[in-house]
């Protein structure tokens, strides 16, 4: 037996929140149903203390874990016997995020006025994107709309997952930069220049390094605000020129030959699309309408994208889902094989769910490399670099140091 968490509400509006033991979520579900009650939300004991579970915001952005939460929710109540326009009014009632829950109340006015839930989350994009509303819509096609949305559920989450594992790793290496970009910013603008007025006194002869660093801090202090101006002047013209369409298809080309990170952001790439393509096609949605939702779903990424046009003409002219994927150029070996040996055994999203997990764990691997490695990379580089600053301003004083003693 195990315990579930509910938040019901009676025949008189009154809401409470409790907890019943039972076999599994659906008994206790039923258990509930029976005592008159309509279900909010309900979830095992243990996943209502993940610290990932059921986060809500009181902001008013909307993110992928409360998105998921939402399916989850939404599913949880049909399943219950809960008609679809009244769970979505109870969602949107006691939704904490105030713009998703002026969002479900939006969409339950479509459903109420005789629209198809699909045709209500496609007035709002921002918060459902085309695979929402194609797995939605194909569950609605099929009578199976809880399924679907338990379906949109895990997909949303797996793509956070990797989303949280990416940010993760780049978190702490990102805040070591700023933090030691700012020490040194501190001793090129407010240290070097006071021993600089020191050694230009006593008239030394200055090291190399220490020169540098002296010229390095006078254009510093002394033209801060052209520099600045020069910064913000490339920051603008590479944004700029990232917002056409050669530019992004440039940059999206040049991220797959970075060193070192190039083969990673590929593979992060290659999993979205299979872990896409194989919930897609699991759900019933056509294998023409899911190339078209993965084509609009990689807008970010023309590369992909411009690939997944082609695969749509060929498979639309009779070409195999492999063929078409092979003749593109840009996917692996490993991809297109298997997706052969998917279509031959009439097995293709399970074959593409495998190799989803395989790229997944690609992912993991390097995130972990990556951990174990850049950190004191970073460390002994940024140490190093103040230490050769600290060397370069006390060299000069080593020889005041000597003079003093010699004149002694």
């Amino acid at each position: 037996m195990a315990k579930f968490l509910y938040t019901v509400q009676d025949g008189q509006g009154v809401t409470t929140n409790g907890a019943i033991e039972a076999a599994d979520e659906d008994q206790a579900v039923l258990q509930l149903q029976n005592k008159g009650l309509f279900i909010l939300s309900i979830q095992a004991e243990a996943a209502a203390k993940s610290p990932l579970s059921g986060i809500k915001k009181k902001s008013g952005k909307v993110g992928g874990q409360e998105l998921a939460f939402f399916a989850e929710q939404l599913a949880t109540l049909l399943s219950g016997g809960v008609p679809l326009i009244r769970a979505l009014a109870l969602l949107g009632e006691h939704g904490e995020n105030t713009a998703l829950a002026a969002v479900v109340n939006d969409i339950s006015k479509e459903v109420s006025a005789g629209g198809a839930l699909c045709k209500a989350l496609e007035k709002h994009p921002k918060c459902f994107d085309t695979i929402w509303v194609s797995l939605v819509q194909a569950g609605e096609m099929g009578g199976q709309l809880p399924g679907a949305l338990r379906q949109i559920a895990n997909y949303t989450q797996s793509q956070e997952a990797v989303k949280g594992k990416i940010i993760t790793a780049v978190a702490y290496p990102a805040v070591l930069l700023v933090m030691s970009l700012g020490v040194l910013a501190y001793f090129i603008v407010y240290i070097v220049p006071v021993f600089a007025d020191i050694f230009k006194d006593f008239h030394l002869q200055l090291p190399m390094i220490t020169q540098i660093i002296v010229d390095l801090s006078s254009l510093v202090t002394n033209h801060l605000v052209l520099l600045l101006g020069f910064v913000a002047a490339v920051v603008i013209g590479v944004k700029s020129y990232l917002s056409t369409e050669v530019g992004r298809l440039t940059w999206n080309q040049l991220q797959f030959k970075l060193p070192l990170v190039g083969k990673f952001i590929r593979n992060v790439q290659l999993e979205r699309l299979l872990t896409t393509m194989a919930t897609l096609i699991r759900s019933g949605v056509s294998i023409l309408n899911t190339i078209s939702v993965l084509e609009g779903a990689f807008s970010k990424n023309l590369v992909i994208q411009r690939a997944l046009r082609s695969v749509k003409n060929d498979v639309a002219a009779g070409r195999s889902i492999s063929a078409a994927f092979k003749n593109t150029g840009i996917f692996p070996g490993l991809v297109t094989e298997m997706m052969w040996m998917g279509e031959e055994s009439g097995k293709l999203p399970d074959i593409i769910g495998v190799l989803s997990k395989f790229y997944v764990e690609q992912i993991n691997q390097f995130i972990q490399r990556f951990s174990s490695v850049i950190d004191p990379i970073m460390v002994v580089g940024i140490g190093g670099l103040i230490g050769v600053i600290v060397l370069a301003i006390f060299m000069p004083i080593f020889q005041l140091s000597q003079i003093g003693g010699g004149a002694g």
